[in-house]
């Protein structure tokens, strides 16, 4: 979580120098402070006013700015900073910071922080594949900084290939995790199940259902935003794979029940989130149905309930399950949280508009062992998931001390 945390963002000589005016916004937005250092070679390419704009804050471009509010600038921002964020970073600040140079703010800044530093670098495919950046960003690696992109792509010279800065918003997953290391559910291993499986009739159609996957993709960056372990066992969805999160791909409701008793294992909480479908088809064509009778008849099997038959964990798993219901919320929650031995049930109404499937809000009721029913009130999925989570966190205490 970024909110109320100063992050130095390090900006240097990349054309893409200009998307971390973007960058720079959605830190702001998201509730962060910004100080913004440039080197000369960024000032070629973006404006200083145009981070100033954007941040409401002093761009720091030079070492000794006596107009400043910072005494000694690279000290100050070095003993300001949550996190330390160079992004774009070219081959020539990161083997400054390999070799331990600081000529300029940013790298005596760099030397001396204490901060998290996190690392986005874009250039040139055949400069980020030199052997000489490799071997620094390596040693970079061992010594603990962290690193997100580059990615393939085409490049500001018309190559194509690995050089291209990573997406804003990978950037920003990666800025969270590293910001959440020290977070209450750090050590902790977190499984998280999201989407509607789907089970195939022919090659072409398969049974499936509403479930759009943001619940519990809002979960899994919500539980690595707190410093967690997390696995995300995925049905498909058109969702993307958060970063910092172990995904697991997976089609079918056996094929969910495999992966989640696979990734429970050393687990301390699971939280199935997903939308298993309750029946398959008894076979499967193998080529397609062809349309040419008014009917058509389909034998279904049921397919197994997955949280009611886990097994694993470290000795006692937090059991969190949810609840998609119609009619008779609390009572047809409460009665699935006893049956399959939960710890907690999320229900949510399925008929209300602004929550459940495909929307970016949720109004859920959270119902514990004790029959506690807390309501909720309509919230983004994203902030739904740090309430769970807080439940989470009292729980893991209470099933420790059972082991």
């Amino acid at each position: 979580m970024v909110r109320d945390k100063t992050i130095v963002l390090g900006v240097t000589g990349s054309i893409a120098a200009y998307k971390a005016v973007e960058l720079a916004s959605k830190l702001i937005q998201d509730g962060a402070r910004v100080d913004v250092v440039m080197t000369r070679s960024a000032q070629e390419f973006v404006m200083p006013m145009t981070f100033r704009s954007v941040t409401h804050r002093p761009v720091v471009t030079e070492m000794f700015d006596l107009e400043s509010e910072f005494s000694i600038e690279h000290v100050s921002l070095a003993e300001r900073a949550d996190l330390v964020v160079i992004a774009p970073a070219t081959a020539n600040i990161i083997a400054k910071l390999s070799g331990g140079i600081a000529d300029d703010i940013l790298s005596c800044t760099l030397l001396a922080t204490r901060a998290p530093v996190l690392v986005s670098p874009a250039m040139n495919v055949n400069m980020y594949e030199n052997e000489i950046t490799q071997e620094n960003i390596a040693r970079l690696k061992k010594r603990g900084y962290k690193f997100i992109g580059p990615v393939q792509g085409r490049l500001a010279s018309g190559a194509w290939g690995l050089g291209r800065f990573a997406e804003i918003d990978d950037i920003l997953g990666a800025i969270h995790q590293a910001l959440g290391r020290a977070g209450d559910l750090a050590g902790r291993k977190i499984v998280v199940s999201a989407g509607g499986t789907q089970e195939p009739i022919d090659p072409a159609r398969y049974i499936g259902n509403r479930s759009s996957g943001r619940m519990g993709y809002a979960l899994a960056e919500a539980a690595r935003d707190r410093g967690a372990e997390v696995v995300l066992v995925s049905a498909p969805t058109a969702l993307a794979p958060p970063i910092g999160v172990a995904l697991v791909q997976v089609q079918t409701t056996l094929q969910m029940r495999d992966a989640v008793d696979s990734a429970i294992r050393q687990a301390d909480a699971l939280i199935m989130a997903a939308a298993p479908v309750d029946y398959r088809s008894a076979s499967i064509s193998e080529r397609k149905i062809k349309r040419g009778t008014e009917s058509l008849t389909l034998e279904l099997v049921e397919n197994p309930d997955i949280l009611s038959g886990v097994k694993g964990g470290r000795g006692g798993l937090v059991r969190v399950g949810f609840a998609a219901e119609s009619e008779n919320l609390v009572k047809n929650a409460t009665e699935k949280l006893k049956k399959k031995k939960l710890h907690l049930i999320v229900a949510n109404d399925i008929t209300a508009t602004d929550s459940g499937f495909g929307v970016d809000t949720n109004r859920v009721v959270l119902i514990d062992r004790s029959g506690k029913a807390e309501s909720l009130p309509l919230l983004t999925k994203s902030e739904v998931s740090g309430k769970i989570l807080d439940r989470v966190v009292e729980l893991l205490p209470k099933v420790k001390a059972k082991r």
